[in-house]
């Protein structure tokens, strides 16, 4: 199962256990609980404080293992192997089951061991979902911490029956106490505080309470992150807040085109983007929706942004980096079949529309990328592309015109996605050069249509473009002195994260240039 540089790896990994644990399996006579066998084959002897037993309990899922601390009722449980995008999440379950201390604050610890009440979770997740891993080990760890929660991860692909039975169509998907809870990607800070009903509350005076800064970034992904760290490298007071730290990057797959590094993925690199802003001295305040900009009274004045839990916060200057999120088609049935079989990641979902009918909607590079990774998975795609012709790299549109199980359609109007039984069932969509309509049975859709910028908080405050985008010069100033934007929210063209990351050091030097100038009018 294991490579040997992966098997030497996890060995000394499995040399920091503190308390013994057991793997405790339950196998069918399934090719995959075979598979599954062989993994906790190899993980036992890698630690004289690991054990290995069978599962007595004929009610739980085959294949699946628990890992559990010995004399304890702490465990964790994967239904499936957790390979893939999940064998982080692995490594992380077998270390925390076994004592060693989990890389969260002591505050967030406090607050999942005073949870009061029992849970049991369950969550849905596919191997070549980047965003499920967040949520399984947020849950694993929750259930080390506190007893009183349990927690089962479990593999779509591998559990059909239960997937068509609960009528999942988005991974992750979870599961509280057998009843549906949530769906997409969670940090462990959101999943408390939802549990936690008086968190909110408490941040809120606690940021009440803060001083003002020099700098203050709002949004946490490739712009708002280099203006963070270019600020604070200039030794001035800097926060960062945002909704969710990463942003849009962390719902990517593959990046290809960032200089020096030839591949990552979003998760790993909103990681090493948080990583190197904590090199600094930056408050980030996670999980803090922007609602209102007040401009300073005067010129060299307080800026204020009041938050969405009612906090507010004050900064001699503001940098706008909201980005921005996919792009809706507005058409009925979009909303109404939101994870019923409309999706906008097919590196999350794709996995749970294995040998069905899906369409992509979008004939650019994210279009063509999805309709080829899709094909490899689905039984038949059907593109759909508005324009008369396609929109991404010639090598994307070559590769995509060899694949067999797929089909093109330029100048389409998608017009509506139709449903039976609370799931999508097809889509109708107008030919523009005859106008005549037609019906696509599918299973799923696909939307791949670009991104629209989170500036609608900022409508009236600030100078908008017809599109939404923040209205910058090059030096990123908008139409407010001391305030300044970057990245996807602006008129910048090319949306791209390198060019989000420069943008994002521009902004911060012309903020230090704008403090400069006004300390030294004061």
């Amino acid at each position: 199962m294991l490579d040997a540089n992966i098997k030497e790896q996890l060995k000394a990994y499995m040399a920091k256990l503190q308390q013994p644990i057991e793997l405790v399996a339950a196998y069918d006579d399934s090719p995959k609980s075979a598979e599954l066998k062989a993994l906790l084959e190899e993980i036992e002897p890698m630690s004289d404080k690991i054990g290995l037993r069978t599962e007595s309990d004929e009610r739980v899922r085959r294949p699946s293992f628990a890992i559990q601390r010995v004399g304890t009722d702490i465990s964790v449980r994967f239904a499936g192997i957790p390979m893939g995008h999940e064998f982080t999440s692995l490594v992380l379950a077998l270390l925390q089951v076994g004592g060693h201390p989990p890389k969260v604050s002591q505050e967030l610890i406090e607050q999942i061991q005073s949870l009061d009440g029992d849970y049991e979770f369950e969550t849905y997740f596919s191997l070549s979902c980047q965003n499920c891993p967040d949520v399984v080990q947020a849950l694993n760890l929750m259930s080390v911490l506190n007893p009183r929660i349990k927690h089962t991860a479990i593999d779509g692909a591998l559990f059909q029956d239960e997937v068509e039975r609960r009528e999942i169509m988005a991974v992750p998907s979870v599961y509280l106490n057998g009843e549906p809870w949530a769906q997409g990607r969670m940090t462990l800070e959101e999943i408390v505080a939802r549990l936690d009903t008086r968190s909110e509350e408490r941040e809120a005076e606690k940021l009440n309470q803060k001083n003002a800064f020099d700098v203050l970034v709002i949004g946490g992904g490739p712009a708002g992150s280099a203006a963070a760290i270019y600020a604070a490298r200039k030794g001035i007071a800097t926060g960062i807040a945002a909704e969710r730290f990463g942003g849009q990057v962390g719902d990517t797959m593959g990046i290809e085109n960032l200089i020096s590094v030839p591949y990552t993925e979003g998760p790993k690199l909103v990681a090493a983007m948080e990583q190197h802003v904590n090199e600094y001295n930056v408050d980030i305040m996670n999980l803090q929706r922007a609602e209102k900009l007040v401009p300073a009274s005067r010129e060299g004045g307080l800026h204020e942004v009041r938050l969405a839990n009612g906090a507010s916060l004050k900064s001699r200057t503001v940098i706008l980096a909201t980005g921005a999120r996919w792009r809706q088609l507005g058409v009925p049935g979009e909303a109404e079949y939101r994870n019923k079989g409309v999706a906008y990641c097919p590196h999350c979902d794709g996995p749970l529309f294995k040998g069905k009918r899906v369409a992509v909607i979008g004939g650019g590079n994210s279009g063509v990328e999805a309709a080829i990774d899709l094909a490899g998975i689905v039984g038949h795609v059907t593109l759909i592309e508005f324009g008369a012709e396609l929109r991404a790299d010639e090598v994307l549109q070559k590769k995509l015109r060899s694949l067999n199980n797929v089909d093109i359609i330029t100048s389409g109007q998608t017009t509506e996605i139709t449903g039976e039984n609370g799931k999508v069932s097809g889509l109708n969509y107008k030919d523009r050069n005859t106008g005549e309509m037609h019906h696509v049975a599918l299973e799923g859709v696909f939307v791949q249509i670009g991104l629209v910028p989170n500036t609608e908080w900022l409508k009236g405050d600030i100078e908008l473009s017809q599109y939404g985008e923040i209205i910058v010069n090059d030096r990123n100033e908008t139409s407010i002195p001391g305030v300044f934007a970057a990245g996807d929210a602006t008129t910048v063209p090319y949306k791209q994260i390198v060019i989000s990351m420069g943008e994002g050091a521009k902004a911060a030097l012309s903020a230090f240039d704008y403090l400069i100038r006004h300390s030294a009018e004061g």
